[in-house]
C-alpha cells in the first residue's frame, strides 16, 4: 500500500469533514443531485440546499493580515436578518416584480442575492459594464421597482447596499422569486434579459456533475480544500453559473478578490491557496506576456530552457502519466514565481484565446480548458479532455449533459437543452424559449471538439467576394511591439475596405513602426491576404475601453469612422536617444520598475501623470540614480520625472 504524505493525510481527513458526511466526492455530489431532483426545483429548495453544509468555509477574504472566515451557516443567518431589513425597505413592491443588484462581487452581493429572492422578489443582476443607457433599459422593460445599489442612484426607487443592515429577528421565508435575471454583456448592438428559473440552475447544476466525473482536474483539492477565486463578475453568466451556482451547490469555499491589480491577484491566489481560477482570456494573455518578458530580461539561456521545456511537454501531451510528471519537476519555479502549487484547474472563456496562450499554461501545470456560453444559454459546453495537446488548441469540448449542438446550413451554432433562459427580452420584447437557440457563432467539430471560429456579424466581404472571418485573422497576426490588432469593415460609398486596425505605444519611434509595419505586411503576404486586407492603420489608442474584457467591434468600427482613434505619431526623439547611453539607461530603469517594455517609455512620458509610476516607484528610481551617478536628484524638482529631464539634468552636471 502507498504510504501517503502529511499533506495528502490532512488532506483526506480534512475531505470526510467537508463533504456532509459522505466519504467521497462523487458520492457526496451524487446525495444533493438526488435531493434537489426529489424537490419541486425552485429557489426556496435550491436555497436549502446550497446552505446545507453549515459548518463549510463559505467565504474568505484579506483584511490587512488577518483573513476573515464566513461559513455557509453564517452567511445563511445573517442573510436573513438582511432580508428582514429589505423586506421592509421594499414595502410598497409588488410580490415576484423585479429588484435590481448594482454591486460589485463580495459576501454581501451573495447574500443580496438570496435576501432578495427570499422576500419573494426576482433579482436583475445589473452589469456594472455598461453605459446608464442600458441600465436603464432594463429597468425600464422588466419593470424593475427597485435597485439595491453600492455606488449610483437610479431613476427608480434606489436603496443603498450600506442600509442593508441585518435585523434583530430573521427573516421567514414563505414564497421566494421566480427567476433570476441577467444582462448581455452589451457587446451586441443591443442588450438582452435573459431570465433563469431555479429549474434552468438546476440543470446547470446537472450539467456540471458530468465535468466531475469526465475530469478528475475539477474536483481536486489542495491541502483538503476547493477554493475559487472572484475574478469573474456573479452579476454576468459565467460569474453567476460557472464561479457561484456550479461551486456554491456543492458548499465550496470563494475567496474575494479586492481589486484588478496584478500583485493582488497574485498575493491573493497564493495567500490563500486558490485551486480554481476562472478568467477571460485578457487576464491569461496578460499573465503570459509578463511571464515571457521576465524570462527575456533574464537572457538567451533562460529562453532556450523555456523553450526545451515546452517542446517536451509537446511531446509528451498525449502521455498524461509522464507528462504530469514532468511538469511538475520541470516548471515548478514558474509555478512558484506566478501563482504558486495550489491551482489544480483553471478555465477561459467569454471569447477567443490564443492557442500558444492555452499550450503554455497548460505546460506548466496549471490545466488551462476553454469554456463557452452566452447569457441566452448558459455555460453550454468545456474541454475536459485529459490530453495537454488536445486542451491547447482551444476546443472547447462537447456539450454538457443535456444539452446538444448543430450546424444550420450557414455554419451557425445552434444549442437546445433546458439549461437555456426560461425566457429572453430583446428590443422590449419577451420571448420565450425556442427548441434550438441560434448563437449566430460560426463553429466546427473536428477531432472529437467543438471550436468556436467567431460572430456571423463580424464576417467581412472582401474586394474579392471572399468571407474574412476577423477572429481568425487576427490571432496569427501576433506581432512583437503590436499591443493588439482588430479587423473591421469599413464601409463607406457603398464599398467595404477591410482595415486592420494596429494598436501600438504612442511613443513609439518611426523606425520601430516601421519594423511593425513590414513585420504585419509580410504576416498578410504569407497567410495570402495581402491584396484582400486593404488598409493597414496605426493607433495609440487601446483596443479595449473601460471594462471591455473583448473586442467590441462594432464600437472600433463607430469610433474609427467618426475619427475619434488617436492616429499614431512617431517619437521622433526615440530614435535620436538610442545611440545614447545615458538616455537608454534611464528607459531600461524606467521600464523595469514600472513592469512595462522599453517601448511603452516615452522620452517626454512623466513618470506619474502618463507612465502610473507611484510616490514609491518613484523613490526607488531616485534612489538608484544617486547611487548610480553620485548626484543629488531632488525629489521635489517637476522636470525630473520624465526621461528627457533627468537625461538632461545628469548631462549637464
Amino acid at each position: 500500500m502507498q504510504k501517503l504524505s502529511n499533506n495528502e493525510m490532512l488532506g483526506e481527513i480534512m475531505r470526510l469533514n467537508n463533504l456532509g458526511g459522505y466519504n467521497s466526492i462523487n458520492a457526496f455530489v451524487d446525495g444533493k443531485l438526488r435531493r434537489y431532483n426529489e424537490s419541486a426545483h425552485d429557489f426556496a429548495a435550491l436555497f436549502e440546499l446550497m446552505f446545507s453544509e453549515r459548518d463549510n468555509i463559505m467565504y474568505e477574504k484579506s483584511a490587512g493580515y488577518r483573513v476573515i472566515k464566513t461559513t455557509y451557516g453564517e452567511a445563511r443567518e445573517e442573510l436573513l436578518r438582511r432580508a428582514a431589513t429589505l423586506g421592509v425597505l421594499l414595502e410598497g413592491c409588488e410580490k415576484n416584480s423585479v429588484v435590481g443588484i448594482y454591486m460589485d462581487n463580495s459576501l454581501l452581493w451573495l447574500e443580496t442575492l438570496w435576501a432578495v429572492l427570499c422576500c419573494g422578489f426576482c433579482p436583475l443582476l445589473l452589469n456594472k459594464r455598461l453605459d446608464d443607457e442600458a441600465l436603464e433599459y432594463a429597468l425600464r422593460v422588466s419593470g424593475a421597482g427597485a435597485v439595491i445599489s453600492d455606488s449610483k442612484s437610479f431613476s427608480v426607487r434606489t436603496i443603498d447596499s450600506k442600509s442593508l443592515e441585518p435585523s434583530d429577528s430573521a427573516y421567514e421565508p414563505s414564497v421566494f422569486g421566480s427567476d433570476i435575471i441577467v444582462m448581455s454583456s452589451g457587446t451586441s448592438s443591443h442588450v438582452k434579459l435573459c431570465a433563469y428559473s431555479a429549474e434552468e440552475f438546476f440543470f446547470q447544476i446537472r450539467g456540471s456533475y458530468g465535468m466531475i466525473r469526465k475530469c478528475a482536474q475539477v474536483k481536486k483539492h489542495y491541502e483538503g480544500e476547493l477554493k475559487l477565486l472572484t475574478f469573474l463578475p456573479f452579476y454576468h453568466i459565467f460569474g453567476l453559473v460557472a464561479v457561484y451556482i456550479w461551486f456554491g451547490f456543492f458548499s465550496r469555499t470563494f475567496v474575494e478578490l479586492g481589486d484588478m491589480q496584478p500583485q493582488t491577484i497574485v498575493n491573493t491566489i497564493k495567500r490563500h491557496k486558490v485551486t480554481h481560477v476562472f478568467a477571460v482570456p485578457l487576464f491569461w494573455e496578460t499573465v503570459y506576456e509578463q511571464a515571457m518578458r521576465t524570462v527575456a530580461e533574464r537572457g538567451e539561456k533562460t529562453v532556450k530552457k523555456l523553450e526545451k521545456g515546452l517542446s517536451i511537454s509537446r511531446r509528451l501531451g498525449d502521455v498524461p502519466v509522464l507528462g504530469e510528471l514532468f511538469t511538475r519537476l520541470a516548471f515548478r519555479e514558474v509555478r512558484e514565481e506566478m501563482f504558486g502549487e495550489s491551482i489544480i484547474f483553471s478555465i477561459t472563456g467569454g471569447s477567443g484565446i490564443s492557442p500558444r496562450v492555452c499550450e503554455f499554461f497548460n505546460a506548466i501545470g496549471y490545466n488551462l480548458s476553454d469554456g463557452y456560453g452566452m447569457s441566452e444559454i448558459g455555460i453550454a459546453s468545456v474541454e475536459l479532455r485529459r490530453s495537454k495537446r488536445l486542451r491547447s488548441t482551444c476546443s472547447v469540448g462537447l456539450p454538457m449533459s443535456g444539452v446538444e449542438y448543430r450546424l444550420n446550413e450557414s455554419g451557425e451554432l445552434l444549442v437546445k437543452g433546458r439549461a437555456a433562459a426560461r425566457y429572453i427580452i430583446e428590443d422590449g420584447e419577451r420571448r420565450e424559449r425556442a427548441e434550438w437557440f441560434n448563437t449566430r457563432d460560426l463553429a466546427r467539430y473536428e477531432n472529437g471538439g467543438w471550436y468556436i471560429l467567431g460572430r456571423r456579424d463580424d464576417l467581412i466581404i472582401a474586394p474579392g467576394g471572399e468571407n474574412l472571418n476577423p477572429n481568425l485573422i487576427e490571432e496569427k497576426l501576433g506581432v512583437e511591439g503590436a499591443r493588439g490588432v482588430c479587423l473591421i469593415g469599413d464601409d463607406r460609398e457603398g464599398k467595404t475596405v477591410p482595415t486592420l486596425l494596429v494598436s501600438v505605444n504612442k511613443y513609439i519611434s518611426g523606425e520601430r513602426l516601421s519594423e511593425i509595419e513590414r513585420e504585419l505586411k509580410k504576416r498578410l503576404s504569407e497567410l495570402r491576404l495581402s491584396g484582400q486586407i486593404q488598409r493597414l492603420v496605426f493607433i495609440s489608442d487601446s483596443l479595449l475601453q473601460g471594462d471591455e474584457f473583448k473586442l467590441n467591434r462594432r464600437r472600433l468600427t463607430a469610433d474609427y469612422k467618426r475619427g475619434a482613434l488617436a492616429p499614431v505619431v512617431p517619437d521622433r526623439a526615440a530614435a535620436e536617444r538610442e545611440n545614447d547611453e545615458v538616455a537608454r539607461s534611464l528607459t531600461g530603469m524606467m521600464a523595469a520598475l514600472l513592469n512595462k517594455s522599453e517601448d511603452e517609455i516615452g522620452y517626454t512620458a512623466d513618470f506619474f501623470t502618463e507612465l502610473g509610476g507611484s510616490s514609491l516607484d518613484y523613490f526607488a528610481m531616485i534612489s538608484q540614480l544617486r547611487e548610480q551617478y553620485a548626484l543629488p536628484f531632488p525629489t521635489d524638482n517637476p522636470d525630473l520625472t520624465t526621461v528627457k529631464g533627468l537625461h538632461d539634468y545628469i548631462t549637464s552636471a
